[in-house]
Parts: structure tokens; sequence; C-alpha cells
């Protein structure tokens, strides 16, 4: 069935899913070891430095904002690209960034238990993970 002729609701497969992660796993790890890179030489940071736990959270602000960024204009990562899907509310609407926030804060508890949310998507009827119905949105092959 075709939505606004942009797009199919056939949901996306756990499997074209896990690639587009890949993707934008590497291209995030790429910017993480960058950053890192940098900040770490100048700082000197180490687990026993007093800014440590401050370092940690600048490395989970800049995943958030890699992702929510690209939901929020576009509605894809580079992977969801690659692998030719995208993001958008149940509603039809764009992401924005409190919904982005409610989906990247709930795709890291999807991972927390060996991946379970992720894996929902095998038994949901519209291959919905944790995240997906927690956000109110879904992933739509393009």
């Amino acid at each position: 069935m075709k939505e606004k002729n942009q797009y199919t609701v056939e949901p996306v497969s756990l499997a074209r899913r896990f690639g587009a992660m890949l993707y934008d796993f590497i291209l995030l790890l790429s910017i993480l070891f960058i950053i890192s890179f940098i900040i770490v030489m100048i700082f000197k940071i180490t687990p026993e430095h007093p800014f440590f736990i401050i370092y940690q959270s600048f490395i989970f602000i800049i995943s958030f904002f890699f992702y929510s960024w690209f939901w929020i204009h576009g509605g894809q990562t580079l992977g969801m690209k690659t692998w030719k899907f995208k993001i958008t509310c149940v509603n039809g609407s764009n992401v924005n960034w409190k919904i982005a926030s409610i989906r990247f804060l709930t795709a890291i508890l999807s991972w927390l238990p060996f991946g379970l949310g992720y894996v929902w998507s095998i038994f949901d009827k519209k291959k919905r993970t944790w995240h997906d119905i927690a956000s109110s949105t879904r992933l739509v092959r393009l």
C-alpha cells in the first residue's frame, strides 16, 4: 500500500534495521574517536580524572544529537538512507526533539536486556521495537 507516493507502509525488518545501525555505528564511532582523541590529548582524561564523568556525559550528548538531528532533519540517518527507509510519527508527521528524545532513550533501554527491545519486533505484527512503540514512531520503506 502506498502512502503519499513517497514510501510504502511495509514494516522494516530487523535485519534491515541492523544493517542501518551498523553503518551509523561506524560513522558515529569515527566522530567519537576524533572528538575523544582531541579531548583526551588536551585534558589528559583517564577513568581516574575528576572530569571523566563529564567526558562520558559529553560522549552521550554527542550520540544523542547525532541520531536526533538526522531523525528531525529528513527522518533518515546515513544508514537509513543506504538501507532505504525512514522514520516518521505514526500519524505521518515528522519527528521533533521531544519524540527524538523519547526514541533515543528508549532505544538504549531496548538494548539493555540483551537486545530484547529489538527482538520484540520479530513477534510484533507491525515489526515495532520498544522505542517505536514508546515514541509513537515507525520505520517505513522508501
